[in-house]
């Protein structure tokens, strides 16, 4: 489920010109969601939460983002920059879903930039991180 929701929005191009809007640089980076001004585009539906794969929150793995509500994933995703195990499951652990096999160094790039607080929201770079496009190689 969560593979193919992920795959889904690549395909329709929904994460060209989104940004990483939240990034704690010793935690994960989060994107998926969000324009350079800070809009918020509509998304398909929300999906279940798919947790005890076998898959850890560890460093350079991909997870959906959610909101408390365990089966609340959409769009949003994050790269975890640090081992973080506890997420698998805090508050009913984060879906990991992929990994970064190439690039990390631009994730480590990435983690790094200055932030503040904008929008309401915290941790945003000062510079938008845009994704410029997103395919799946075979």
């Amino acid at each position: 489920i969560t593979v193919d929701n992920f795959l889904n929005y690549a395909e329709s191009g929904f994460y060209v010109n989104k940004i990483f809007h939240r990034v704690i640089s010793n935690f994960m980076i989060q994107g998926g969601g969000f324009t350079a001004d800070l809009a918020q585009p509509a998304t398909q539906a929300a999906i279940k939460l798919e947790v005890g794969t076998g898959l850890s929150n560890t460093r350079g793995t991909i997870a959906m983002a959610r909101t408390n509500v365990l089966d609340s994933a959409t769009s949003q995703f994050f790269i975890n920059v640090v081992d973080n195990v506890s997420l698998d499951t805090s508050g009913g652990g984060y879906a990991v879903f992929g990994k970064v096999i190439s690039g990390l160094d631009v994730v480590d790039k990435i983690k790094d930039v200055a932030v503040s607080t904008r929008g309401g929201m915290e941790n945003v770079p000062n510079t938008a991180v845009v994704i410029n496009s997103m395919l799946q190689t075979k």
